[in-house]
């Protein structure tokens, strides 16, 4: 039985990741849960899984009686863990994420943040201590997936974008995009902040970043391709001219089991499977640029390296909750991340804290040029 910890069980991964626990209760026991502030459904959450540890902000006192609490930080670091599941929103994924690697534990990361942050230090500390970092957001999780029991030249990796709900929307639209609009994907269903990063591509330039990292691989062999079905999740072509794909309808489920049980594939009927018994139509485009600011702005921080990644995220972050609050417009949100990438005093990034504070000193001023 693998002993698991769920950080960000009340949010759409997390909650994803527990519906694969309760088809295979025989398979899981959940020693701990964290979340942020939906303390009812967390509430729900521990009746149903008793985990020995539980995390929260600001729980009201009488919410979880009789419970221990255990700070994140602390709780993947427990001996009676296996695999931690880093399903958050943001930087305060990094830390766990590293207490997690040194204790030499399995870190299933859907949390796009730590590794974009600290894609370096991260790789650093899962080859000093001994942990491992599993992708299971779907595009990385799809090479991962191309790429075992592959020894060969890696010519490229191709990584699948829907293009979001603006792809074909004349430019000069796009300075009146609301949230609502913009919140509408056309394929996938997943939280506000992810849905907003897809729309703006920042999110395609996250896993850009993700990727170089998780399989080291040159900035200059990592490729998007526009692909509007959202079938086949991404592809790797080796140096034979050979390219295989990782296809499957869009839904978070398979990756976060695929994680759980590697290196072993169970079938799952709660997963639905590809029709090829209908007629079906993929396509490609290349990306049309100077459509996706955000993502030219994101790839170039990341190839900068330092802590401009740092300083992206957290940018990034708030300017995507000003436009989800009515502060700033959606082609606002390139402009604030640009003049904060502009301003920033990068560092080298040898320790933690200087991510850390990178992001502290991002958060701020954007907080600052959104409020002006």
């Amino acid at each position: 039985m693998k002993r698991i910890v769920v950080l960000g069980s009340t949010g759409s991964i997390g909650r994803q990741t527990l519906d694969i626990v309760r088809a295979f209760q025989d398979e899981f026991e959940v020693v701990g849960l964290a979340a942020g502030n939906n303390i009812e459904l967390l509430k729900e959450q521990v009746k149903e899984f008793s985990p020995k540890h539980v995390c929260c902000i600001n729980p009201p006192a009488k919410a979880f009686s009789g419970m221990e609490f255990t700070s994140m930080e602390d709780m993947v670091c427990l001996e009676d863990v296996d695999q931690v599941m880093v399903a958050l929103m943001g930087s305060v994924g990094l830390v766990p994420t590293l207490n997690a690697l040194k204790a030499g534990k399995s870190v299933a990361l859907s949390n796009k943040e730590p590794i974009v942050m600290a894609g370096g230090l991260i790789k650093e500390y899962e080859s000093r201590y001994g942990g491992e970092v599993l992708p299971v957001d779907s595009e990385p999780s799809a090479i991962w997936q191309c790429l075992r029991g592959e020894d060969n030249e890696i010519l490229r990796l191709l990584i699948t974008a829907s293009g979001g709900p603006f792809r074909n929307t004349p430019l000069e639209e796009m300075e009146g995009v609301t949230p609502e609009r913009a919140l509408q994907h056309p394929t996938w269903k997943m939280g506000r902040k992810i849905t907003i990063d897809s729309a703006t591509l920042m999110n395609k330039a996250f896993e850009v970043i993700e990727t170089h990292w998780l399989f080291n691989v040159p900035w200059e062999r990592i490729e998007v391709v526009v692909h509007p079905q959202s079938t086949i999740h991404s592809m790797v072509e080796f140096g034979d001219g050979s390219v295989k794909a990782q296809m499957g309808p869009p839904d978070m489920r398979l990756p976060i089991q695929y994680a759980l049980f590697y290196p072993k594939r169970l079938p799952n009927t709660m997963i639905p499977r590809l029709d090829t018994s209908i007629s079906q139509t993929l396509t490609f485009d290349p990306m049309e640029p100077g459509r996706f600011p955000c993502f030219e702005l994101a790839v170039s921080a990341g190839k900068q390296g330092g802590t401009y990644p740092a300083a992206l995220s957290a940018s990034d972050e708030v300017a995507v909750q000003a436009f989800l609050d009515s502060k700033i417009g959606f082609t606002d949100i390139p402009k604030v991340i640009d003049r904060v990438l502009t301003e920033h005093d990068s560092q080298p990034g040898d320790k933690v804290e200087d991510f850390l504070e990178a992001d502290r000193w991002a958060t701020v001023r954007a907080i600052e040029l959104t409020n002006s």
